[in-house]
């Protein structure tokens, strides 16, 4: 930073230092030109004149005035209009007071808005060209006269046009501002959505693999003594159970990882081309599933298939959780028009029935899956018990339209 930037800095954290040094520098300007006498006995020649008492009073009055400008810029306009004024009418050959009050009237221009700017700078000009024309000792086509006329007027318009420069400048940064904010909050949005959607995931997995896994050693427990054939298969679809959760969750972590993490998760994200899988796993646990689809051939968005992997898994562990050990379950995936219909129904007489009531995310993670698809979900007991699990999702998605579009 150089000496003219560090002292423009240090006089902008001062601002009435910056404005006393403005006056003396206005007072200095006055009183040299208050020595010119552009009149002299041979018509327009230039000479030396020595101002009169008055004029210097004036002059000191309309600088010191000056110092407190942008505390108050009308007052000070006022004071310095006066003290021009008088000057105009009464002194002759005329001093430059009304240097000072061109400096008020910018100051006035700059800090106040435009209709302001243009009364006061109005009245300033025909108060003090007037006063000089009507009342003073000059003719009043006096180029003195003229003068004042032109400089109030460059004073107000320079005003204005520094404060429309300000205006300007503010409007761009608050705009700046304003698009940084925009870009923040929108990504803690994404960070929250995408928080918030791997949340689903693993509840939606951990709440699968575990009532397996919970059912299968319950019932290797129970049978262990006398029928261990059948124990150890218990055990095996526990490991297996255990396997696939622990893929799962790799998998939905994995999402987690910074760009240069090693070893990111490459296997796809599951779908309806592992129902049948899905559905295997709930038939060892002892639940029975029956399973209809009419919906061959045709190919879901990533994020489709997904949710209605997930809708399908989370009903299902729902059923096996709170509808009883005998209940049934019946699974149906049905395209109609443009939309996806899955339904999961069971027959369960348990008392805790209702998977709202145990305080759980399971219902709520799939109507949000559902709804981020812009699809609807129907979820309440059947008439005669059971349960009922009905998801309408769309297959094109906002996502996928827009591909397509493009």
């Amino acid at each position: 930073m150089g000496t003219l930037e560090r002292t423009r800095c240090r006089l902008a954290a001062h601002p009435l230092a910056l404005d006393a040094a403005l006056a003396a520098g206005v007072l200095a300007c006055m009183v040299a030109g208050s020595f010119v006498d552009p009149h002299g006995k041979n018509g327009v020649t230039w000479g030396v004149r020595t101002p009169d008492p008055l004029a210097l009073v004036l002059m000191t009055l309309g600088a010191l005035a000056l110092v407190f400008r942008r505390r108050a810029p009308r007052t000070v306009l006022a004071l310095t209009g006066t003290v021009s004024v008088i000057e105009c009418v009464v002194d002759d050959p005329r001093a430059p007071v009304a240097m000072s009050a061109v400096i008020a009237l910018y100051t006035v221009a700059s800090t106040t808005d435009r209709p302001t700017t243009w009364r006061l700078g109005l009245l300033t000009m025909t108060v003090l060209t007037g006063a000089a024309m009507l009342g003073g000792p000059l003719p009043w086509y006096a180029q003195e006269n003229l003068a004042i006329f032109a400089w109030t007027g460059i004073g107000a318009t320079a005003g204005d046009a520094v404060r429309s420069r300000r205006a300007v400048v503010q409007a761009i940064r608050d705009r700046a501002e304003r698009a940084e904010r925009t870009r923040e909050e929108e990504a803690r949005r994404r960070v929250a959505e995408e928080r918030l959607r791997i949340a689903r995931d693993l509840h939606d997995v951990v709440a699968h693999h575990i009532a397996l896994v919970n059912v299968q050693a319950g019932v290797a427990a129970h049978v262990m003594d006398k029928r261990p054939d059948q124990a150890k298969e218990a055990l095996a679809h526990v490991r297996e159970a255990s396997r696939s959760a622990l893929n799962e969750l790799r998998a939905t972590v994995g999402l987690l990882r910074q760009s240069g993490d090693p070893e990111a998760p490459t296997e796809p994200a599951p779908g309806l081309d592992r129902l049948d899988e899905l559905v295997g796993t709930f038939r060892s646990a002892g639940l029975h599933v029956e399973v209809a689809r009419a919906d061959h051939g045709t190919t879901l968005p990533a994020a489709v298939d997904l949710a209605a992997y997930r809708v399908i898994q989370e009903a299902l562990t729902n059923v096996r959780k709170h509808a009883g050990g005998e209940a049934k379950a019946e699974v149906s995936v049905v395209r109609v028009g443009p939309n996806i219909e899955i339904t999961v129904l069971d027959n369960g007489s348990g008392e805790d029935q209702d998977p709202s009531d145990g305080g759980g995310h399971g219902l709520l993670g799939m109507r949000e899956r559902v709804t981020a698809l812009r699809g609807t979900l129907t979820t309440g007991p059947r008439y005669g018990g059971g349960f009922r699990v009905h998801a309408i999702l769309p297959i094109k998605t906002r996502t996928a339209a827009t591909g397509g579009s493009a």
